[in-house]
């Protein structure tokens, strides 16, 4: 399917004319440009259909399988185009009052005109181009405009003659309303004859589907009992009359003022426990009013003249305190009020990498802060530079750096700015997403007076309370109550650190009955670490403590806290309505708090709910003892003089229902602002103007703020919150909290696992639905078998009670998690790290089988409907697709007629012949490391040798004719005149890659097991190579001898006294063996006449003659490379520069130094060459263009494969070395296979290489689908090369053996005269492999014998023009049949899942894939640390199940080098799953995905 923008499907949806478009590109019968074919049919142009758009339903859902495909946008405009079009005239009214007998009568004549103008329709035998990238013959406008498609003429279609008859028809206007004519054509009738004229779009191939709207639909199911909301609309809950008691400040600002120059102005304010349980620093009120008037004024005054920075009043400052200093921060924060500066508090800065830094440098870049105050001793623990200046931390902005500590005092005659207004900014405190991003929460100086007084209402604070706090004092309730409230009221507060928390948890405790403290300011975590002190339990008393606030009261686990903790110390003095529990939020402030000393009916509450329920959104009474039910506490009331509702989570801001959960909203005085910079955003969270059902306001004109809680409201106006929007997670259409899922795996054995109950929970998209990830913190003395026992037992623990299944369960080592400032989880930097690889954990546990429950329909073959290939046949022609069927050109006359009676028939009498006629013409130049000539040989000095060698084979080998002898040499000259010597005495050469020192075992296996399959009856080689082969026979061969082997390097000097000539072209000529990529050893038999066909073909195609120099970078033991190096410039008599790949491997400069010296126009290489070229040169270009390298004068580089081409190799080829002139055009592929080794070669003279992009979900039902570049699921594919001479290819099904049409994938089969005779084998001629080489279609063209290559592809025809005159046809190759992974009946290529793989993390340098009992199993190579492999497990999975819906069963990493690789650059992923199977690859980790 193609992308499309939502505009232009709304505007084609409701238009027939739509079709057009695909028409083209699906390649049916109606062509607007494509030149005709072979049937000679001349060109037609189609007439713009010029009906207003009918009304017809959307077709959106079919889509258009090859709606995008082509480039016809790039097409240059024709000259007709300039034209100006004529306006329309007015369409006259159309009557339908007719008598019957004029109705009859329109009939006949609408039939008559019908009849005559079907005369002048013309079908069209051939599709236009649609692979067509460059500008061409397809005049078509761009796919873009729909202007004239109803507004007049297309331009460049057609005459003004032509188009008033049209016009005139296809509107009914009448006959004489332009003057005489016939045409009065109805419009039903103009319709169906433009229908038979333009076929109308095709329908979806049989099996393909679109399976993105399933994906979505099934993500998001409706299910039919869920339960639904049968409350009343609810009804805004009110808080009590807000009461401000008599002798409160008048702000915030004046309270310093007032206890700070008052007789208690030695009253102390703050107290800081420090690290070793001791009172170490107090802040008395007067300290703290001369200190902030202190910093007011250095602020405003001597800031700004020392140069360091200027602010102004309503400037943004950064508050940079630690969180054990909060006297400074009191001090700085009041300062700032007093000076009318906006305070900005933030974390110190420890390091460049901080979790969530980079975040709070947006947050101050957005907000202009360019000055940030500190104390001395936090300045100097900031990270700096060798010159002493603070490092510029990530994403930061420059600041100035202003120490708050020992600054002069101001002038007696210094006066505080006047007070701002009221609704000026007060402060900042930052807010972070769900997804890090950090967002500045402004708070007016009304509603932070506000705000104090409503707190001091509702927690009934008086003057000279004692409040002990262990929160954070610089952001939300911390802040609130410690440092304003707590002012406000002139209360004393003891803070304590976390780091003394971490030492001595019942260190609060101690403060509240030391200090006989009425307050406590805590969290859940607090009392659960409190409980867990029990040896400090003896002296504590809590008799005092009349308001235990609990900060995090949302939270679900809270309330097992606070009973836990009530249940333990009520016998120490704590009273029950001591607890309150409160909601809280960045945005709205405190949302509820259960007032101290409550009483009454309706004073506490909690309510035992379904979590099935809440997954739905409803609120639902459940059993108390049942596992799925989730127990409540309320969060108190709504605070006085504040409005509560519940909006509805998603789309328009409905109230909710009395039993829905929704968002909680407030409104008030005592709520933030806006977000500072982000209107937007603002409009969106602070100024909520909720709606009734029937969608009018509703009554009152409030604005509410966004909490991001969400919940319900309970009898009495209670407040119940069950979650956040930060935390909520919809999986498969139902809403979890990830606080209910830490919950329920804290409930499995937390103290034995769980480091310090250290968890994250986090959810991600993959596939359309939300994934489920559980990050836990191991405790070090966890065995890694204990692990996965607790793992599993999570899994059915929260599939059991959430009835949700956890996507990914990953255990770190202690203390691995991002943390936050104050120690917790920094959640969105774990998801980061997770989602990017960096997370390093110690045991994951992947279960996408369970939990991914939205894949695509699997594929049915419907065996009862069974559509034979003949029907098929008959559908694709009725439907006007073309037969994939393609040939090349006509070799023509090889020579004159003297010519052809003097050039021999076979290779081995060509050699002779060109020793006798051009002796002294240098044939073959084989090169060394250093570019150096390590040997060249003359047409003549090739002939002795090879005579020499087949004299050795006569006197000591005692050869016959027919006999098979193998040649195992290095790459060099040695080997062709071995090859040349069995041709001269009629044996048959066997070319064998020499063992490897480096791998003797397997290597010396492999020849062994070729010279026995082949039946070679003598060896020849070197005395190297046979020194290895000797050495190691008894180590390695088990006590197998050799066949007899004869050293070639010292030779006979004698002439043979004949030359064997074969009697047939059919006659053997040599064997060619090698291991194909399915791992099968494959021999084939190449006939004399096969061999001599081959060249000449190649010949024909590459332009080769005598004069050329050819550069061959291959190996040359079997298909082309063997035919290259050994067999072609013999017949053609160009010289070739040999160059072996293993040279390369020492010099990577040394192909295409070879290349520029030589001035090669036509060279050959490999992918393993090319890569070692990118990967080695990469940074070596200008040194190679400074020793005068340069590549301008290639015409042609060819990579030899038998594979789909690597795009993306080759074109980072040629961009690399561009800079050396290489032309971008030059660079192509090839393409050969057993059966045929050359099928396709670019040539001298042949159209550049084309590129199309086809749809991979297409591909999996064998459906081919072009689409435009960068359109979703588009995979980039180039030809193969061009079909050589001589060359007959078809596309067939391999299973009904029909022949498919061009928008099918099929098997490529081969017809030609240098096919392959067949398979050669240990048990003769193989009956089973008969098929592979005399194929016949059983449709078409049945009497025709073909060859199966075995490989996947297709067929386009293209506007590129060869050299004969014809349109080119070029051959898409995508994979290797026997390769391909069939999972739920869809067809998957290994190279794509590998390249989607390969993109998931750098640290994969391999990768290989293959099936195994229905499963898939991934193999990548960890270029890395061995910590960092399993980092790998979810990104794999997550990027193979997204990208191409399947679930990866089986992940192993191994080390580099492990995925075998053949001398051609081919994985051979058979041979990987045999070791797989066998338990050989040594993995560093296998994960079984559950």
């Amino acid at each position: 399917m193609t992308a499309r923008s939502p505009d232009r499907h709304h505007r084609d949806s409701d238009s027939e004319d739509s079709d057009e478009d695909s028409v083209t590109a699906e390649g049916s019968l109606g062509s607007s440009g494509g030149h005709s074919g072979s049937q000679g049919t001349p060109e037609v142009t189609r007439t713009p259909l010029l009906l207003p758009p009918p009304q017809v339903p959307s077709h959106s859902g079919m889509g258009t399988p090859g709606s995008s495909s082509g480039s016809s946008h790039h097409t240059p405009p024709h000259p007709m185009q300039q034209k100006q079009q004529q306006p329309l005239p007015p369409i006259p009214p159309h009557s339908n009052r007719l008598s019957n007998g004029e109705d009859d009568e329109r009939t006949r004549r609408e039939l008559s005109e019908m009849t005559d103008l079907m005369r002048n329709i013309t079908s069209f035998p051939q599709p236009p181009d649609v692979t067509n990238n460059t500008g061409g013959g397809n005049n078509r406008p761009p796919r873009d405009d729909r202007i004239t498609r109803y507004s007049g003429l297309a331009p460049g279609r057609q005459s003004s003659s032509d188009s008033d008859g049209w016009r005139d028809a296809l509107y009914n206007f009448p006959e004489n309303w332009r003057g005489t004519g016939r045409w009065k054509v109805s419009n039903k009738i103009q319709q169906l004859l433009n229908t038979l004229k333009r076929p109308k779009r095709r329908p979806l191939p049989e099996f393909y589907l679109d399976d993105e709207e399933d994906l979505e639909i099934a993500a998001n199911p409706k299910d039919p009992n869920a339960p639904k909301p049968e409350g009343m609309v609810m009804t805004p809950a009110r808080g009590e009359q807000l009461v401000i008691p008599a002798g409160l400040p008048r702000s915030v600002e004046d309270a310093v003022y007032r206890y700070g120059s008052s007789s208690g102005y030695k009253a102390p304010v703050a107290t800081i426990l420090d690290a070793n349980g001791k009172l170490s620093v107090s802040l008395t009120y007067g300290k703290l009013l001369s200190r902030s008037q202190k910093m007011a004024y250095n602020l405003l005054t001597r800031l700004g003249g020392r140069g360091e920075g200027n602010v102004m009043p309503g400037d943004r400052v950064a508050l940079v305190y630690p969180n054990n200093d909060p006297v400074s921060f009191m001090c700085a924060f009041y300062a700032c009020l007093q000076a009318g500066l906006v305070p900005v508090p933030i974390e110190v800065p420890l390091s460049r990498r901080d979790a969530g830094s980079q975040q709070i440098g947006f947050l101050l870049g957005s907000c202009g802060v360019s000055v940030a105050l500190t104390s001395e001793a936090c300045f100097k623990g900031i990270p700096k530079t060798s010159a002493g200046e603070v490092v510029s931390f990530k994403g930061w902005p420059k600041l100035t750096w202003f120490i708050t500590d020992h600054l002069p005092k101001p002038p007696k005659d210094w006066q505080i700015p006047p007070r701002h207004s009221d609704d000026s900014a007060a402060y900042i405190e930052y807010s972070t997403d769900k997804d890090g991003s950090v967002k500045g929460v402004v708070v007016t100086r009304s509603a932070m007076l506000a705000h104090c007084r409503t707190l001091t209402s509702a927690c009934n604070y008086t003057e000279g309370e004692v409040a002990v706090c262990v929160l954070d004092f610089k952001r939300e309730v911390g802040l609130w109550h410690s440092m304003l409230c707590s002012v406000f009221n002139g209360m004393h507060v003891i803070f304590i650190p976390y780091s003394v928390m971490k030492v001595n948890p019942a260190s609060w405790m101690q403060m509240i009955t030391r200090f006989k403290a009425s307050i406590a300011i805590v969290k859940s975590r607090d009392l659960h670490w409190g409980l867990l002190a029990t040896k400090d339990h003896k002296d504590v008393s809590l008799q005092s403590l009349r308001l235990l606030l609990v900060a995090d009261g949302a939270n679900p686990w809270s309330l097992s806290s606070c009973d836990q903790f009530l249940a333990v110390f009520q016998s120490k003095g704590l009273r029950p309505d001591a607890i309150c529990p409160c909601a809280s939020s960045p945005e709205a402030l405190t949302v509820s708090v259960r007032r101290p000393g409550h009483g009454g009916a309706n004073a506490v509450g909690r309510g035992v709910l379904s979590m099935q329920g809440l997954s739905f959104g409803v609120v639902r009474v459940d059993q108390e003892n049942s596992l799925t039910s989730l127990t409540l506490q309320d969060c108190g009331q709504v605070l006085p003089g504040a409005m509560i509702v519940v909006i509805k989570l998603e789309g328009v801001p409905f109230l909710c229902r009395t039993d829905e959960v929704g968002e909680i909203c407030v409104a008030g005085g005592a709520v933030g602002d806006q977000y500072w910079g982000l209107q937007g955003m603002t409009n969106n969270t602070f100024k909520v103007q909720p709606l009734l059902l029937d969608s009018t306001p509703m009554n009152g004109t409030s604005t509410y703020v966004r909490t991001g809680l969400l919940g319900f409201l309970g009898p009495g106006g209670l407040v119940f919150v069950c979650g956040s929007r930060d935390g909520l997670m919809t999986v498969t259409g139902r809403k979890h909290n990830t606080d209910d899922i830490i919950a329920t795996v804290l409930a499995v054995e937390p103290m034995k696992f769980i480091y310090r109950g250290r968890i994250a929970v986090f959810s991600h998209k993959v596939l359309r639905d939300e994934r489920i990830c559980v990050i836990a913190e191991q405790r070090p003395d966890c065995s890694e078998e204990e692990s996965f026992q607790w793992m599993s037992r999570v899994l059915q623990a929260v599939d059991s009670i959430h009835q949700v299944g956890i996507y990914c369960l990953a255990l770190v080592p202690p203390n691995h998690l991002p943390k936050t400032p104050l120690g917790g989880i920094h959640l969105s930097e774990t998801r980061k790290k997770f989602l990017e690889g960096s997370l390093h954990p110690a045991n994951v546990l992947m279960c996408p089988h369970t939990c991914v429950t939205n894949l695509p329909k699997p594929r049915e073959v419907h065996h009862g409907n069974y559509v034979g290939p003949a029907s098929v046949m008959v559908g694709n022609l009725v439907q006007g697709n073309r037969l994939a069927s393609a040939q090349g050109r006509d070799m023509g006359l090889m020579d004159d007629e003297d010519g052809m009676r003097r050039h021999p028939q076979f290779i081995a009498d060509i050699l002779k012949w060109r020793a006798s006629t051009t002796e002294n013409h240098e044939i073959l130049t084989l090169l060394n490391s250093k570019g150096q000539v390590a040997t060249s040989l003359t047409c003549a000095q090739l002939h002795k040798k090879a005579e020499r060698v087949g004299c050795l084979l006569l006197e000591k080998g005692h050869i016959n004719t027919g006999d098979h002898v193998a040649l195992i040499y290095p790459p060099g000259v040695d080997l062709i005149a071995a090859f040349y010597g069995c041709l001269y005495v009629g044996a048959v050469p066997v070319t064998i890659r020499p063992p490897h020192p480096q791998n003797l075992q397997s290597t010396v296996n492999t020849v062994r097991t070729v010279v026995d399959v082949s039946k070679s009856s003598i060896i020849l080689s070197t005395l190297t190579v046979i020194k290895l082969l000797k050495s190691k026979e008894e180590k390695f061969d088990s006590g197998k001898k050799w066949a007899p082997i004869l050293d070639t390097d010292d030779l006979p000097k004698k002439r043979l006294p004949s030359i064997y000539k074969a009697p047939t072209p059919e006659m053997i000529a040599y064997l060619d063996f090698s291991v194909s990529t399915t791992g099968m050893l494959a021999g084939i038999k190449m006939s004399h006449g096969a061999a001599t066909s081959l060249c000449l073909s190649m010949k024909v195609a590459c332009e080769l003659y005598p004069s050329r120099v050819v550069a061959l970078c291959l190996d040359p033991y079997c298909g082309l490379g063997l035919a290259l190096w050994v067999l072609s410039s013999v017949y053609s008599g160009h010289q070739s520069i040999l160059i072996p790949p293993g040279e390369v491997e020492l010099n990577p400069s040394l192909w295409l130094s070879a290349v520029s010296q030589y001035k090669v126009r036509d060279t050959f290489c490999s992918y393993g060459v090319m890569e070692l070229c990118t990967k080695g040169l990469g940074s070596s270009i200008t040194a190679l263009k400074q020793r005068g390298v340069n590549l301008s004068c290639v015409r042609t580089c060819v990579v030899v494969a038998e594979e789909r081409p690597r795009v993306q190799l080759t074109s980072s080829f040629s961009k690399l070395f561009s800079g050396l002139g290489l032309s971008p055009r030059a660079v192509s592929t090839s393409f050969g296979c057993r059966v045929n080794v050359a099928i396709c070669l670019q040539g001298a003279s042949s159209p550049d290489p084309t590129t199309v992009f086809v749809d991979l979900r297409s591909l999996r039902h064998d459906r081919v689908t072009l689409v435009e570049r960068g359109a979703p699921h588009s995979l980039c594919l180039m030809e193969s090369g061009k079909l050589l001479p001589g060359v007959k290819v078809v596309i067939a099904n391999p299973d009904t053996k029909g022949q498919c049409s061009d928008s099918h994938l099929g098997e490529i089969w081969v017809q030609c005269n240098h096919n392959a005779s067949g398979y050669f084998t240990v048990y003769g001629d193989d009956g089973t492999s008969n098929d592979h080489f005399n194929a016949q279609l059983v449709t078409g063209s049945t009497g025709e014998v073909y060859a199966r290559t075995g490989y996947l592809g297709f067929l386009r025809r293209t506007e590129s023009v060869q050299a004969d005159g014809e349109l080119h046809d070029a051959v898409f190759v995508v994979g290797a049949l026997d390769e391909t992974v069939i999972l739920r009946g869809m067809r998957y290529h290994p190279i794509d899942i590998e390249m989607t793989v390969m993109r998931c993390h750098k640290k994969i340098s391999e990768c290989a894939v293959f099936s195994w009992t229905n499963l898939l199993v991934v193999v990548v190579e960890l270029d890395g640390a061995e910590y960092e492999a399993l980092d790998l497990v979810p990104l794999i999975t997550s990027s193979v199940l997204e990208e191409h819906q399947v679930i990866v069963g089986v992940i192993v990493v191994v080390d580099p080098g492990v995925v075998p690789i053949n001398s051609r650059g081919e994985k051979q992923r058979m041979h990987l799953r045999d070791g797989f199977l066998a338990d050989q690859l040594d993995p560093i980790y296998v994960a079984y995905n559950m």
